[in-house]
């Protein structure tokens, strides 16, 4: 809250005007003046302007000289942009052309998220994901040759399907739950159009697998079927059956890549947090 807030603030209560009212002319939760008018209101006994903007300076300073986010321009802005819902990769991104001369990395932002000293905010909360904990970076070897036997490499996937312009280039992956439940939801996208194709199976065999993509990509004419890009995960490892049902290519990603499918990757995603959403509404 800036100076010309607190002069509205300290008028209109002059005038009457309930806090309520009063929150809603300046979009502020009426809970947040309260807690503005007690908190700069103790020393004086009267709730002064310029004497609570002074104050609140003077105090903001002081704090965030200890945090981990060099200044207080920076300080208010990452927050602000966390609560909307921005990563801290668009947040450090966007920085530079809002605010020209400053910068923060986004590692600066997640370390401060996870931190001890803001643990108890749940900042972590605004994350997309909403992870409690974060994951090790970088934290598992990498296998450079995939263990399934004749994939074919995406290096040799057409260079028309990354533009995303030609239909008939799909992307699959199984969207798994608690390790307890044999059943799993084969999800597969189509590039171009994002069209979802959901199947659930009620094993994670890599037969089941195969015979639901097959059984959902032959619906589309010979035209729109190009084809196909999957992980290394071993419920693919009957790529040559669809091959043969379809008359289309399987690729694989590189072991440990799965961005690079990330249509199908983003789609579970945001079913992931679709579920999780409808969850939270029915408990």
């Amino acid at each position: 809250m800036g100076l010309r807030e607190r002069e509205i603030l300290y008028y209109l209560l002059g005038k009457g005007v309930s806090l309520r009212e009063i929150g809603r002319k300046l979009k502020r939760s009426h809970t947040s003046l309260s807690r503005e008018i007690d908190r700069h209101s103790r020393y004086w006994r009267q709730y002064i302007p310029c004497e609570a903007d002074r104050r609140a300076k003077r105090i903001g300073l002081q704090q965030r000289r200890r945090a981990a986010l060099k200044n207080p321009l920076v300080f208010v802005y990452v927050r602000e942009k966390l609560r909307l819902g921005w990563s801290p990769e668009i947040i450090a991104g966007r920085l530079l052309v809002d605010h020209k001369g400053q910068s923060v990395h986004f590692e600066t932002i997640y370390k401060y998220i996870y931190s001890k000293k803001t643990k108890r905010e749940k900042l972590w909360k605004y994350l997309e994901l909403g992870r409690k904990k974060r994951r090790i970076k970088l934290g598992r070897q990498v296998h450079k040759i995939s263990k399934i036997k004749g994939a074919k490499s995406i290096d040799l996937r057409p260079k028309e399907a990354l533009k995303r312009k030609t239909l008939g280039h799909f992307e699959t992956d199984n969207m798994e739950g608690v390790k307890t439940d044999s059943k799993v939801l084969s999800v597969t996208a189509e590039r171009s159009t994002r069209v979802l194709l959901l199947s659930l199976l009620k094993d994670r065999k890599s037969l089941t697998k195969a015979r639901f993509v097959i059984k959902r990509i032959d619906d589309f004419p010979d035209k729109a079927k190009l084809s196909l890009t999957a992980d290394n995960g071993s419920e693919n490892s009957r790529h040559k059956l669809i091959t043969k049902k379809l008359n289309i290519p399987v690729y694989f990603c590189h072991p440990y890549h799965s961005w690079e499918k990330g249509t199908v990757e983003n789609r579970i995603k945001k079913i992931r947090i679709l579920a999780s959403d409808v969850i939270l509404l029915t408990s």
